[in-house]
């Protein structure tokens, strides 16, 4: 993969991250919004391609972790809604 789209995920990830903690800390999106999980999510990928590509793996980890954790809340956040409209 060329440096440059390297970089442009590693920077994409980085944006969205940030994004997603901005609009977390100015209580527009709460920690259970999918919004918020999908920055963290999408955020994670472009972390994780920059790092494995720059050897950074103790970054890549993390970013793998952080990745995982959003994952299962879209999970829960998909399985919350699902119970609730099957309740009607």
């Amino acid at each position: 993969m060329s440096s440059f789209w390297v970089e442009a995920a590693g920077w994409t990830g980085a944006l969205l991250i940030l994004a997603g903690y901005a609009l977390l800390t100015s209580g527009r999106v709460t920690a259970t919004s999918p919004l918020y999980q999908w920055l963290n999510v999408i955020g994670a990928a472009g972390f994780i391609v920059n790092g494995f590509a720059n050897h950074a793996y103790p970054s890549a980890g993390l970013n793998i972790v952080w990745m995982g954790i959003g994952g299962v809340a879209l999970w829960r956040i998909a399985r919350r809604k699902g119970s609730s409209t099957s309740a009607m």
